[in-house]
């Protein structure tokens, strides 16, 4: 598979809008490879973690967020199951796990309904761990801000908004996927 091509097949016609994706997708496969690297014992795929991360916000493209360069119609909310069906069309159907699974810390069929998010409705959890690490490295960067990165307790403050469901999850991965080993 090839990542880049994939960003540039659907984003040509948008250069400011890929530059912005491109620049967010980098910083999370960075801290993926990052904690792939410190934790060996994990046996995490180093390959589908960048390939996945490059695109976990594919989707984007079809959203209406002005603020960030995006003038499709869609809420903003769609852009990972939109992403997904970008990806399972591409054939691609486990890197479009990551992109429908990866919004907040994960979302229940429950939080759809009872929010009344304009999703399919169903359980949004990343399940292997290398989802999980995509989630989680998310969480640090802003495509708002490239060019900041949150620290761990402002990246679950962020979560923690969306309820305690979340931001226990982000917790447990805080600890899994520790980065200062032996400190």
């Amino acid at each position: 598979m090839d990542a880049i091509a994939l960003i540039d097949k659907y984003y040509a016609d948008s250069p400011r809008l890929r530059e912005l994706l491109w620049i967010h997708s980098r910083q999370v496969a960075d801290r993926c490879l990052k904690i792939a690297a410190l934790h060996p014992e994990l046996d995490l795929d180093k390959a589908f973690l960048e390939e996945a991360a490059l695109l976990h916000d594919i989707g984007i493209l079809h959203t209406h967020a002005p603020g960030i360069l995006c003038t499709g119609d869609a809420p903003y909310i769609c852009h990972g199951y939109l992403g997904a069906e970008m990806l399972r069309a591409e054939g691609f159907p486990l890197h479009a796990r990551v992109c429908e699974r990866h919004t907040g810390a994960g979302l229940s069929r429950e939080e759809v309904v009872a929010q009344g998010l304009p999703i399919p409705v169903q359980d949004y959890y990343p399940e292997t761990l290398e989802e999980q690490l995509i989630c989680y490295a998310d969480k640090f960067y802003s495509k708002s801000h490239p060019d900041r990165e949150k620290t761990p307790e402002q990246a679950l403050k962020s979560v923690s908004k969306y309820g305690e469901d979340g931001a226990r999850r982000f917790r447990c991965w805080m600890e899994l996927f520790t980065e200062n080993l032996g400190h």
